[in-house]
């Protein structure tokens, strides 16, 4: 059964604007771009770019994610879009992200379009849950098959543990595309 992600961030305990830490990383690499945030969520990681001085693109299927995060984005460069990844309704633009973020959102058929859409030069960075025997699921992923997803890019970073603040061990990478 999918996951109501309208009632999910309606929760203020559900509710996390702290990016990322890899991302707060990657960005140290970059000079401000255009980026992508892929299943945004409330946008933490978004209005972190934005404030950084990126143009970003965030795209969530919850409303009410959509709708917190433009309730926080006042003045930032931002162009948030509703839209139900899985159901092909956001299409990435091939060659027009110098970064796009995935954090723990998994779409195996979105891999491709995700590598397009990287400038050459630019950065995919992401963490998505690794599978664990007592928790099988299609959104998670079999150890060594982030790093696979982007075979012949420059891997900055790659790492497989369970995170300090997690119950669930994670795949994350910070990958440079030739």
């Amino acid at each position: 059964m999918p996951r109501n992600w309208d009632r999910h961030y309606s929760d203020p305990a559900n509710l996390d604007f702290a990016p990322a830490p890899l991302l707060v990383q990657a960005a140290e690499l970059l000079r401000p771009g255009r980026a992508l945030d892929l299943a945004c969520g409330t946008g933490r990681n978004a209005l972190f770019l934005a404030s950084l001085g990126w143009q970003v693109t965030a795209v969530d299927r919850s409303a009410v994610g959509i709708r917190l995060l433009r309730e926080r984005a006042a003045g930032l460069a931002l162009d948030t879009r509703i839209a139900d990844l899985e159901a092909g309704e956001f299409t990435i633009e091939p060659g027009a992200y110098h970064l796009i973020c995935d954090f723990y959102y998994l779409q195996h058929d979105l891999f491709p379009a995700v590598r397009e859409g990287v400038r050459p030069g630019g950065v995919f960075t992401g963490a998505i849950h690794l599978l664990q025997e007592e928790r099988p699921s299609r959104h998670v992923l079999h150890p060594g098959e982030l790093r696979d997803a982007f075979h012949g890019w420059k891997i900055l970073f790659y790492s497989e543990s369970r995170e300090a603040d997690s119950r669930r061990p994670s795949a994350r990478i910070i990958a440079r595309r030739a």
